[in-house]
């Protein structure tokens, strides 16, 4: 190991300060064009950053405008609903009274018969206990119900 901090250098002189000279202008040459190059880079990406600032302000006006426009459909709705519950109420007998005049009925004869799923249902009759069985006691049981 040498202890001479002046690395050698080839040639002699004169010569060795021009070639010393020569690479420092290449380096400095080098980048000066890394530089450039990043400066470029950064051009770049400034102008990026404000289109996608101008982008989300847009967007923001955009989300802004329909939430107001959602704030006034939901209070139209609103409104809306009030109203026709309050005609609801006042219309509500009278709209009862003319479905129960103006039923609609299909003849037994035009009823589709034809599986047992197209039967035709009567009503279900809906006795109390004592009206169906002739007694409230539940250990009573019908005679009809014991000839299976």
């Amino acid at each position: 190991m040498s202890l001479n901090p002046i690395p050698r250098l080839k040639g002699n002189g004169r010569r060795r300060a021009i070639d010393k000279v020569a690479e420092l202008r290449d380096e400095n040459r080098r980048l000066f064009t890394h530089l450039m190059g990043a400066d470029d880079a950064f051009a770049l990406l400034h102008q990026q950053l404000a289109e996608t600032a101008a982008r989300q302000a847009e967007a923001e006006e955009i989300v802004v405008k329909q939430q107001a426009d959602i704030d006034d459909l939901t209070a139209e709705n609103d409104q809306l609903r009030d109203e026709l519950a309050a005609l609801k109420v006042r219309f509500g007998p009278e709209l009862a009274a003319e479905a129960n005049a103006h039923p609609i009925t299909v003849p037994p004869m035009i009823r589709p018969v034809d599986g047992p799923e197209d039967q035709a249902t009567a009503p279900i009759p809906v006795l109390t206990l004592q009206q169906a069985f002739g007694s409230t006691d539940p250990a009573h049981v019908p005679a009809w119900a014991l000839r299976d």
